[in-house]
Order: C-alpha cells, then structure tokens, then sequence
C-alpha cells in the first residue's frame, strides 16, 4: 500500500512538471528597454531604483534623463519616453490628454541662501514665513535682505527662479498662493544650475529639491548654500522644534511626521500615457510601490503610508 501511495507521487510531480514548466515559478527576466525623462526632483530616486531593477533584469535597459517636470510630462504625452517623472499633480488637461499618474515617493522644497551671506546667522535664527517669500518673490516689495529680514545689512536681495516649467516652482509657488508664473527673479534652468547659481552669489536667494540641497553621500547640506528653515509659527524666530536642517535625515523625519508644511511638501509621481501596456514598465512600476521602496529612506526620500502605496498598486 505505501510503495503504490510512493509511486502515484511521483507520477504527480513529474506530471506537474510538464503541466507547469519550472520557469514558469521562477520571475520572470525581462528584456527591451524603458526610457523615462522629467522631473529633477525625481532623478536621483529614479536613477537608484533603475540600477537596482536592472540588477534583477540584466536583460533590461532603462534610460534615465532629467530635464523638468515640464518636459517629463510632454515627452510621455508625445511619446518619446515610456515614464514622465512629475514633481507635481496632473493638470485636468493633461489627464484628458491620457496622462495616467502614480505616486511612487515624497519629498519637498526648500529655501537656500549663499553661506557667504554677511548676515547668516541672522537670517538663520529668524527664518522665513509664506508671507515674507511672497514679497520676495511675487510681488516684489522687499528689495533688500534688510526689509525681508529686520536685519541691519542693507545688500540688495538677488533673487533666482527656475526657468523650466518644473514641479519645484510650482509647489514654491503654491506655498506663497500663487503659480510658477508668478514667480520673479533670475531664472536658471535646472535644480542643479540654481543651486549653483546661488553658491556663486553672497547675496543670492532661490529654492531647491532637498535632493539637491543636501549632498546624497553625506546627507548635509551641499557646501556653499545653507537651508533656510521655515518659522512656522510666525513669530519671527526659529524655535527649537522647527530646527530641523541640519542633515537630510532631520529634515526628511520631519516632512515624513508632518511637521513640514504642504506645500512646499509634496507627492511625486511617474506618468503613463493611459496605463501601462508594456510589461517592462508595468513590472517596473509595481516594483517600483513594493520591494523598491526599500531604497526610498537611504536615497533622502520619504515613503509613501502602507495605504497610499495599496491604493496605486488598484490603479494596476
């Protein structure tokens, strides 16, 4: 009785074999190629999780290039690119466009200054309010550092802005109630060609993705521009429990507790025109909201909730 038990499993197994081939347990390689443009504020993020993907996917080839969110959105509504990186939300008429949004990560804007700045330790222990940023940027009543900042240096105030249509403006924009048209000051293209913009000039003012702000291997802020914190309860002082810059470990902690304001903080997403069709990029994407998330902390992101992540991965 046993011997014939012994034998009608084994005739199972090797019958499941040829029913169920052994790859078809095994993961799936894929090959072919992705492309993705866009966001700056995604790029460093987008460029860990393609190099770990290809890691599991030799065959693969992903092509990661920044330029804007701008840009982003119009290469993948036009079909150059298979993912758009976004800083931002859809439009109503890019989504009418086909433009099919998922949050894969958060981050957030910041103030920087030159470390140069005569007055920094000043302009440091006061911070900046939404209200004060406007008349900086917007609407342009205060001129010089003295008037922003109830400080004694009278240097004029050199303000930059970014030139691309990005994420980064719009959020900034969005802190102080207005759109990235709004937005005055000298305009440079690129997070990184504003953060240098800034670093070069003493009396230089703009805003930057926290990616670019802080150096991605040290996590402090990139020397040559220092972070400048937001007074939050406006009482034209930094108190301790708003003294969070210091590295981007504190500053990430503190968006990821709520304690940074939204905006500037905000949710950053990859666009598909309609869903995803291409099982690379599907593959990628819901990677991407699963075990790719395991990079997101280290690379000075902050995660998406357990539940926000469940609820992009329905979208599939």
């Amino acid at each position: 009785m046993k011997i014939n038990v012994f034998r009608t499993l084994v005739i199972l197994i090797v019958l499941s074999g040829l029913l169920y081939p052994k790859q078809a347990f095994v993961q799936e390689k894929l090959n072919g190629k992705i492309t993705i443009s866009g966001a700056f504020a995604l790029y460093p993020m987008m460029v860990k999780w393609a190099d770990e993907f290809r890691k599991l996917h030799p065959g693969l080839r992903i092509d990661v290039s920044a330029g804007g969110a701008g840009k982003g959105m119009t290469d993948v509504l036009g079909g150059m690119v298979d993912i758009g990186m976004v800083s931002r939300e859809v439009y109503p008429a890019e989504a009418n466009k086909g433009a099919f949004a998922v949050a894969v990560a958060r981050d957030a804007v910041v103030p920087v200054i030159n470390a140069r700045n005569p007055a920094l330790n000043d302009i440091l222990s006061r911070g900046i309010t939404a209200s004060v940023a406007r008349k900086i940027w917007i609407t342009e009543e205060y001129k010089t550092w003295s008037e922003a900042f109830r400080i004694k240096q009278k240097m004029p105030l050199h303000v930059y802005t970014r030139s691309d249509a990005c994420g980064a403006a719009d959020i900034w924009a969005r802190y102080q109630n207005g759109k990235q048209e709004d937005l005055n000051g000298s305009g440079v293209f690129g997070d990184p060609g504003l953060a240098l913009a800034v670093k070069r000039d003493p009396a230089g003012i703009g805003f930057n993705n926290i990616g670019y702000a802080y150096d991605q291997t040290t996590h402090r802020q990139v020397d040559g521009i220092r972070v400048l914190p937001i007074d939050l309860n406006g009482n034209g002082k930094i108190d301790p429990e708003e003294d969070f810059y210091e590295t981007m470990t504190m500053i990430t902690d503190a968006i990821a507790a709520g304690k940074y304001p939204a905006p500037p903080a905000r949710d950053l997403y990859l666009v598909t025109k309609g869903k995803p069709a291409s099982p690379a990029v599907k593959a990628f994407i819901k990677w991407i909201l699963t075990s790719g998330q395991q990079f997101v902390r280290e690379s000075g992101y902050i995660r998406l909730p357990d539940a926000q992540l469940g609820d992009q991965l329905k979208n599939f």
